[in-house]
Order: C-alpha cells, then sequence, then structure tokens
C-alpha cells in the first residue's frame, strides 16, 4: 500500500504565512494597549475566530446581514491591527481611544460569536417550486355501483268475461251488480295497496278503472267491495 505523497500548496502556505503576521500584529496592538500576558495572545485569538465565523455562515447560509456585518468588522479590526503597528500610531504612548476599543472588543466578539452560532439562517424568498399533486384522493375512492330500480310495470287489464260485458236488460227495479271474480278482486285489492303506498291517499273509483282497464259499472263493483 502506497502512502499518498505530501503536496505543498503555495496558496495554503500563504494563507499560514498571512495569517501568522496578521496574528503578530494583533498581539502587539493589545500588549501595547495595556493587555499582557495571555491576555495579548486571546485578542488575536478572538479575532480570527470570529472572522471565520462570518465567513463559514456566508459560505453555509448564504449571504444575509448579519453575517456581513460581523465579517466587516472582524476584517476591520485584524486590518486595523495590521496598519497600526506599521508606524501609524504610538505604541509607546497608545492613544485613549484605542485602549476602549481593546478593551471594548471582547465583549463585541462575544455577542458576534452568540448571534451567528445561535441565529437562525435566513430563509429564502424565492417561491416554492411547483410539486406533483398526486392522484386525486376523491378520484381513487371505489364507488359502489349504484343499482337502479325500474317501477314496476302497469299490470295488463284482465279480461273482462262476457258475461260482466252484456248490457242489463231494463226493468222497472234496478238489476243487482254483477258478480265481479275473485282473482279481479285480489288484483285491484293490490293496486289499491300500491296507490296509496305512493300517494298517501286512497285510490279513487275512476284511478282504479283506469289501472285495471274494465268498464265503469264494474269498476264501481270492485270499489264497492275494497271499501
Amino acid at each position: 500500500m502506497t502512502r499518498p505523497s505530501l503536496r505543498v500548496d503555495a496558496v495554503l502556505v500563504q494563507a499560514v504565512i498571512a495569517g501568522a503576521l496578521s496574528f503578530a500584529h494583533l498581539h502587539d496592538l493589545a500588549a501595547a494597549a495595556g493587555q499582557d500576558g495571555w491576555k495579548a495572545w486571546a485578542y488575536p485569538v478572538s479575532v480570527d475566530l470570529l472572522l471565520v465565523a462570518a465567513w463559514r455562515r456566508l459560505r453555509t447560509d448564504g449571504p444575509s446581514r448579519l453575517a456581513w456585518c460581523w465579517f466587516l468588522i472582524a476584517l476591520v479590526a485584524s486590518l486595523g491591527a495590521n496598519v497600526a503597528t506599521a508606524g501609524f500610531l504610538d505604541l509607546e504612548h497608545p492613544p485613549a481611544l484605542l485602549r476602549l476599543g481593546v478593551a471594548g472588543w471582547p465583549a463585541l466578539a462575544f455577542l458576534g460569536g452568540t448571534l451567528l452560532a445561535h441565529s437562525p439562517a435566513a430563509r429564502s424568498s424565492a417561491p416554492p417550486t411547483a410539486t406533483d399533486p398526486g392522484p386525486d384522493p376523491v378520484a381513487e375512492v371505489d364507488h359502489e355501483p349504484v343499482t337502479v330500480t325500474e317501477p314496476d310495470p302497469a299490470p295488463e287489464p284482465v279480461p273482462v268475461p262476457a258475461a260482466a260485458e252484456a248490457p242489463a236488460l231494463p226493468t222497472a227495479e234496478p238489476a243487482p251488480a254483477a258478480p265481479v271474480p275473485a282473482a279481479l278482486v285480489d288484483h285491484a285489492r293490490k293496486v289499491a295497496a300500491d296507490h296509496e303506498h305512493r300517494t298517501g291517499v286512497r285510490i279513487d273509483t275512476d284511478t282504479l278503472r283506469a289501472r285495471l282497464g274494465v268498464p265503469p259499472h264494474l269498476a264501481d263493483a270492485i270499489a264497492a267491495q275494497l271499501a
């Protein structure tokens, strides 16, 4: 098994050199402002960590005002230290404003790091893309077949016996009613019951005659037996 060869990246080397120089300038500036010992070494660590945290927030969550604000603050602090140590300020007798800025930096860096670590990422304002709505749940429901019941066909007219259709002889007294077959009476009773069930009222003689197809006098006789 061969070991991977170690490649020296020029960009990485340049970044390490630039970081070391910036680290040393921030240390010298903090020491000149009265921060001695480990405190002077903690200032460059704080500035560089805030700069890296803001840049990582920009890379992972996208551009935002919060990340850009703290990135610029850390960048100004780093550049300011590099410029201040180039002879523009008398580090033997630092001005009061420099002492004030160095003394207040820990609280400012703590606030920036907390906001970058715990603030929610800005949501994208782009409208959501249209997705497949999927099958219509209503269309997938299996509908049971509806059974349509057809109305009962109208009963066929019952043939009337020839004797019933014969005209009655004129007499002085009214002739007795013609006999009605029992089968015809039973059929008329079913027709009357069906009519009353559907309409809610009893069947009249004219409707009964039309349903049975019998003469008027026979319909009267059947209606008398149904009453």
